[in-house]
Order: structure tokens, then C-alpha cells, then sequence
């Protein structure tokens, strides 16, 4: 988990932390998903509703260029975000559904690390989309 929340890190860069923003940022910490701009402006409406959808889209774009936030394209269409400094995970996407499931595998992590170290790199970073269609219909519980 990240050491100091949204709005501390947005504090600490220096940010202007409006009302509004203070309140997005809050939906954002609070996110255990990954919220496209719609959703994020339906649950900060919940919080305040003067938020509009065009202060949505300036805050999360600011998030992001400042680093606070990370984007996903997961196929769909839609941007979604999750906090930049959440603890390494990858993703699988259901084609069906839209579910994101996150997941860490230590074989996968070890695996790109000799594939970087067997080309020659350093491993700094990388991002895993698996993109899947359950095998089984889920049961209805």
C-alpha cells in the first residue's frame, strides 16, 4: 500500500488541492476498482454534487501528468485509473464481463526478470494484460 495518500502526494508535488479535487481524490483512495471518468464522477457527485464531469476530466488528467495516477486501456473503449502507487499487481480481463481481476504470480515475475537480465536489461518496470474468457459459466449464487 502507498505510504502517504492521494492528497498528501498531490500536497507534496505542490497542487492547488480544491474542494473538488480533495473530494476525487478521496474516490480515488478509496477505489478498490478501476474507475473509468464516468464512474469516478458518479461516485464524487454522491460526495458533492456541484462536481461536474468537466472537473472530473481536468483532475484526473492533472493526477496522471503529475504522476499521483496510472491509466489502463483494457480494450473497452474506456480509460481507468488506479493510484500510481499501489503495490505491484497485473490484470486479467474477462472479454465477457469487463471484470478486471488483478493478481501477482512470483513465476511470471521471475520469468521477466531473466528475460530482461537474458537480453541484456535491467528490469525497471512492466505492465501484464491478460485478456480471457472464463472456462466455465460462473454459477449464480
Amino acid at each position: 500500500m502507498p505510504t502517504a495518500t492521494i492528497i498528501e502526494r498531490c500536497e507534496a508535488k505542490g497542487l492547488r488541492m480544491t474542494g473538488p479535487r480533495r473530494v476525487i481524490a478521496q474516490v480515488l483512495q478509496d477505489a478498490d476498482d478501476h474507475p473509468d471518468v464516468e464512474e469516478l464522477y458518479a461516485r464524487a457527485s454522491k460526495i458533492d454534487s456541484a462536481i461536474s464531469i468537466a472537473t472530473v476530466y481536468r483532475t484526473v488528467k492533472l493526477f496522471e501528468e503529475s504522476g499521483i495516477l496510472e491509466r489502463y486501456e483494457f480494450r473497452d473503449g474506456r480509460a481507468r485509473y488506479e493510484d500510481a502507487e499501489r503495490e505491484h499487481h497485473d490484470h486479467l480481463i474477462d472479454l465477457q464481463s469487463g471484470e478486471v481481476i488483478e493478481f501477482v504470480d512470483p513465476e511470471i515475475e521471475a520469468l521477466q526478470e531473466k528475460i530482461a537480465t537474458k537480453l541484456g536489461y535491467a528490469l525497471r518496470g512492466h505492465r501484464l494484460e491478460l485478456y480471457g474468457v472464463p472456462l466455465k459459466t460462473k454459477s449464480k449464487e
